[in-house]
């Protein structure tokens, strides 16, 4: 799977206040703490899930009094994730300074109640954090829960559980089979923007209905296209047919043979066409 990573611009978080929230990690760190919200939790649409995380933010920074939100990263209930204090920048989740430089910490946006287990696209999103923050992080392979050394209930069971199990991605039938949603999401981004194969490095992103009208345009230019297209190869194969014969043409026999390739060429285009439709 891809690391559906998004941003800290991408999502809108805050600036982080220095100097606790630019706090460096000295090097590895031991491993990967897990965390839930500890909280209720109803899942919502993707398009949503940036408001939570800058509430999150704001509970953390406002509520809490921390230089910034607590976790490493965090995953939703879609599989994305989202950059939290990110790599190499000391959390502040884990229950203590002692246990905040000891390892990273990614939280999954599931809650003590409410939705309480993980979807199948955030397991698979929760495992890409996990590879991504031992490779770049780095972070070495021990892999627990915010209950691990600190008295809480956190991340709850049902992740606790996934965690001590290696943390193994979903087995389904239709891992290959993306749904709607996904397709949607792999494209869109922000402000109704979405990446166009027209765009350029400066302008990766059209609006959705440009590239829609830009798609429009190619689909009306092929439809003129094809017809005199195949009406000239259908042309070219009479003649070539005729010179197979043997023999000379004459201009008129050229002419009637150019004009049966076609007709036959647009007539077998005709038919492909209804037969699509």
């Amino acid at each position: 799977m891809a690391l559906k990573l998004v941003t800290r611009a991408q999502w809108g978080a805050r600036a982080y206040r220095t100097p606790n929230g630019a706090t460096p990690y000295s090097g590895r760190r031991r491993g990967i703490k897990l965390h839930y919200l500890g909280t209720p939790y109803t899942d919502r649409t993707h398009a949503r899930c940036d408001d939570y995380v800058r509430q999150i933010q704001a509970q953390h920074m406002d509520g809490n009094g921390w230089s910034d939100i607590g976790y490493s990263f965090a995953v939703c209930t879609h599989g994305y994730v989202y950059e939290g204090r990110g790599l190499r920048r000391r959390n502040s989740a884990n229950g203590n300074t002692t246990l905040n430089n000891q390892d990273y910490a990614i939280l999954l946006l599931v809650g003590s109640s409410g939705l309480t287990k993980p979807t199948e696209a955030q397991l698979d999103g929760a495992r890409d954090a996990i590879d991504y923050v031992r490779r770049e992080g780095p972070a070495g392979s021990w892999l627990g829960g915010h209950r691990d050394g600190y008295a809480t209930a956190c991340p709850g069971d049902a992740v606790y559980q996934w965690a001590k199990a290696g943390a193994p991605r979903p087995v389904s039938e239709e891992d290959d089979m993306p749904s709607k949603e996904e397709l949607y999401d792999g494209v869109m981004r922000y402000d109704g923007k979405m990446l166009s194969p027209w765009g350029t490095p400066d302008n990766p992103t059209w609006m959705a209905e440009s590239v829609i009208e830009r798609t429009a345009q190619g689909v009306h230019t092929l439809e003129q296209a094809v017809p005199k297209l195949a009406g000239q190869v259908g042309a070219l194969a009479a003649i070539v047919a005729k010179l197979a014969e043997g023999g000379g043409l004459t201009a008129a026999e050229i002419q009637a043979a150019a004009e049966a390739g076609a007709r036959a060429a647009l007539d077998r285009l005709g038919d492909a066409l209804t037969e699509g439709n």
